[in-house]
């Protein structure tokens, strides 16, 4: 079960209000997604929207030294606040607060000067180049507030407020969107409404998250005489291979979209990011199931709670992995049916892409609970090189497969599912298990429910798709429902043991629960 200690009782009970949350926030992004990309093409055209992605994904690059900064933030300054050391947590925040802003001003005309070069490095439209200008320089600065204003944010995930993290998130979303479609009604579609809509969204987001800190957790002042170089020191130390880490982890998941662009041409890229919103999605189902327990984890640590720790990492690697078995396998199932529904007949020939690109990730996105080990005992200096080694062996096989093979963007595809997949088969659920002490099959044997899962999973859509007339979303969705249906029968009462069956009833409210406790002693 979840419960940290019997005084500690609130923080448990608000698991299952994150994860509920969590789904929300998950149920809005998809909808907004899956509204947004035919939008997209349908205002701007394939080419102009293959620029979007593409500037999200940069801010990535831009945004990996703040981010990692924050990650080790995160650790010290959760643990500070759950064992109560008020003083050495106002350090920590101070500290990396004006740390950070002082990082991001020497940044700034970096990131000007790139976004001003952009046509220099990817193939734009010419009548494009100085709204992709704007779209970078907008969104590039929106993700550095972001990043800035998660300082605050870090005092909701210390508590464990992952539900108002989830309301500033959506406010983010809401804004941008909103803005994009009434700019775009009001004027014109263009690339400058949506850097500026990005830009006005995060502004809304970092100033409801000042609030919600303020109100969650009285204890941290901004001061900045609570600057500490020595504690920059402890910061840097492990954030250096963190940065480490996430340089491999952006050549993983974020280098192919770059390269598709260099290699294949703007419409090519925009076909390869139809495919990776499907990618992207999962990858947010997958962060909403881990970020729940993330809190939990580090909490753990703190208290010394060792067995429960490995107890609740295992359950959820086998959690994740029999909860994204069911999407993968049904989107790989019904690939070219989703494609010809979502954005027209002629992206259909995208569902071998599809598929290629989805199906890996049931190895992939399980062993996501695992990097939160490492976080909580500071191991993260081999992580980090061998995530950056194989991020630059995965940038070569990109580039090397296309050339050697004349599988165009499949190619790139197909590196990223091999490097990724052999880091998290082999390195990573050792790793984990060598860091806690444990068998080193521990986390592999929790991966294995979840890939048969999926096979079955995708296997029957599959055979579904050929044998009956799928020609609508209503049908799609019937299917949708009835397999997932028969998928939670026949996983509650094979797939799962009786802890873990207790473990999951733990993310229900307590409300619920104990409502169905009642009818079933009625029932009695």
């Amino acid at each position: 079960m979840l419960n940290l200690t019997e005084k500690q009782e609130t923080f448990s009970k608000q698991v299952p209000k994150n994860l509920f949350a969590n789904t929300l926030y998950f149920i809005l992004n998809v909808l907004i997604g899956l509204f947004l990309v035919p939008f997209f093409i349908d205002s701007l055209g394939v080419a102009s929207y293959a620029l979007v992605p593409l500037a999200t994904s940069l801010t990535g690059y831009v945004n990996l030294v703040v981010q990692s900064l924050n990650t080790s933030v995160s650790r010290y300054l959760t643990i500070d606040l759950q064992r109560k050391e008020f003083k050495e947590a106002n350090i920590t925040f101070n500290t990396s607060l004006f740390g950070i802003l002082g990082i991001i001003l020497l940044v700034l005309p970096f990131v000007i000067l790139i976004s001003y070069y952009v046509p220099l490095f990817f193939d734009i439209p010419t009548n494009q180049e100085n709204t992709a200008r704007i779209l970078f320089l907008g969104v590039t600065i929106s993700f550095l507030l972001r990043a800035w204003g998660s300082n605050f944010g870090v005092s909701l995930f210390a508590y464990n407020r992952l539900d108002l993290q989830n309301l500033v998130n959506a406010v983010n979303i809401l804004v941008q969107v909103g803005l994009i479609i009434l700019l775009f009604k009001l004027y014109s579609p263009s690339l400058v409404y949506i850097g500026l809509a990005y830009l006005i969204g995060a502004i809304a987001a970092l100033i409801l998250t000042i609030i919600f800190s303020r109100k969650i957790n009285p204890h941290l002042k901004v001061n900045i005489k609570e600057f500490r170089r020595s504690k920059v020191n402890e910061i840097i130390g492990m954030s250096g291979w963190v940065i480490i880490n996430q340089i491999g982890t952006l050549l993983f998941l974020q280098i192919d979209l770059i390269v598709v662009n260099k290699l294949f041409g703007t419409v090519a890229g925009g076909e390869y990011s139809v495919v990776l919103t499907w990618s992207m999605m999962l990858r947010t189902i997958a962060g909403m199931l881990v970020g729940v327990l993330t809190p939990v984890i580090l909490t753990y640590y703190a208290k010394g709670r060792i067995d429960e720790l490995i107890n609740i990492s295992k359950s959820t690697v086998k959690f994740t992995g029999l909860a994204m078995a069911l999407p993968i396998g049904y989107i790989c199932g019904f690939a070219t049916q989703l494609l010809s529904l979502w954005v027209g007949q002629e992206f259909a020939k995208l569902s071998l892409l599809m598929v290629l690109m989805l199906s890996h990730l049931i190895i992939n996105l399980p062993v996501m609970p695992l990097f939160a080990i490492n976080i909580a005992y500071n191991r993260v200096r081999v992580p980090g090189i061998v995530t950056f080694f194989m991020g630059i062996g995965n940038f070569l096989l990109a580039i090397m497969i296309p050339y050697l093979t004349g599988w165009n963007y499949y190619g790139v595809a197909l590196a990223g599912a091999i490097m990724l997949t052999m880091k998290n088969t082999f390195f990573i659920p050792w790793y984990a298990t060598r860091v806690l002490g444990i068998s080193r099959t521990t986390f592999v044997n929790s991966m294995i429910p979840g890939v048969f899962a999926m096979i079955i999973t995708a296997g029957v859509s599959r055979l579904i798709s050929n044998y009956f007339q799928i020609s609508g979303l209503i049908s799609l969705l019937i299917c949708g429902i009835v397999l997932t249906a028969v998928y939670l029968s026949i996983i509650w009462e094979f797939g799962l043991k009786k802890l873990e069956k207790q473990t999951a009833r733990s993310f229900i409210p307590v409300k619920i629960r104990s409502r169905a406790s009642l009818e079933a002693e009625c029932d009695r």
